[in-house]
């Protein structure tokens, strides 16, 4: 089941979802516990203009989180260098982990390029993935799109039914057309998964997601439940 919690715009939805970040992960950092009871948080990050905007609030808000012992993973990227605007870690990096004391290990990206043959790329991801977070993850931000995608899992694509940990994308319908993401499988392995969606371009996207009573591949955000939380927070919640 999905909880829902409306915002009443974009800054609004940002500062309830690092709110929460900020207590989750003190709070397993506090008590030892997180999805392998051992106090390391597991995080999974999203780009688009809402997953950037709460790591750019998280780099300016105050807390006692112990950086070096998070570690960042992402949902998906674009076959593209680092350096390219358009790369999710570029502008995770931009945005929020350059500024953490934090080492270089436990930031856990694709490593794309441009010019990277993908299966190689998601089996090492993948063998990343069992050696780092055998167990998931603690929180998955995950954005959604205007089309109900989450990561690179488009509506009815062949990698919805992927059972791979990271599958690769070779014909995304939104550009570039290559990329790297996790599968369903593995993003089920997730304890918390919070959907982003902010602006008026979502509303149709959220509408179905919050009526629809089951699995439906046409709107993938339908397909995700955490093991312990599904939030929504979302601007655009139609009235019931």
């Amino acid at each position: 089941m999905t909880t829902i919690f409306p915002a009443r715009d974009k800054h609004d939805l940002v500062s309830k979802v690092a709110h929460r970040f900020v207590e989750l992960v003190s709070e397993i950092q506090n008590t030892g516990g997180g999805s392998h009871d051992d106090g390391i948080v597991r995080v999974v990050l999203t780009g688009g203009t809402s997953g950037i905007a709460v790591l750019e609030a998280l780099a300016t808000t105050d807390s006692d989180i112990e950086w070096s012992g998070v570690h960042f993973f992402f949902g998906d990227e674009r076959n593209l260098a680092i350096s390219d605007k358009e790369s999710n870690e570029g502008q995770a990096r931009r945005a929020f982990l350059d500024q953490l004391d934090i080492p270089e290990t436990n930031i856990h990206g694709y490593g794309l390029t441009g010019a990277d043959d993908l299966a190689e790329r998601a089996q090492e991801y993948t063998a990343m993935l069992e050696k780092f977070a055998p167990a998931g993850f603690d929180i998955h931000l995950a954005g959604v799109g205007d089309d109900g995608h989450i990561n690179s899992l488009f509506p009815h694509h062949a990698g919805l039914k992927d059972n791979s940990a990271v599958i690769s994308v070779t014909d995304s319908p939104k550009p570039p057309a290559q990329r790297l993401s996790l599968g369903l499988k593995k993003v089920a392995q997730s304890d918390r998964i919070w959907l982003l969606a902010a602006g008026q371009n979502k509303s149709e996207a959220i509408a179905r997601l919050v009526s629809t009573t089951s699995p439906d591949a046409s709107c993938p955000a339908t397909l995700v439940h955490g093991r312990i939380e599904t939030l929504l927070f979302s601007d655009v919640i139609p009235a019931h």
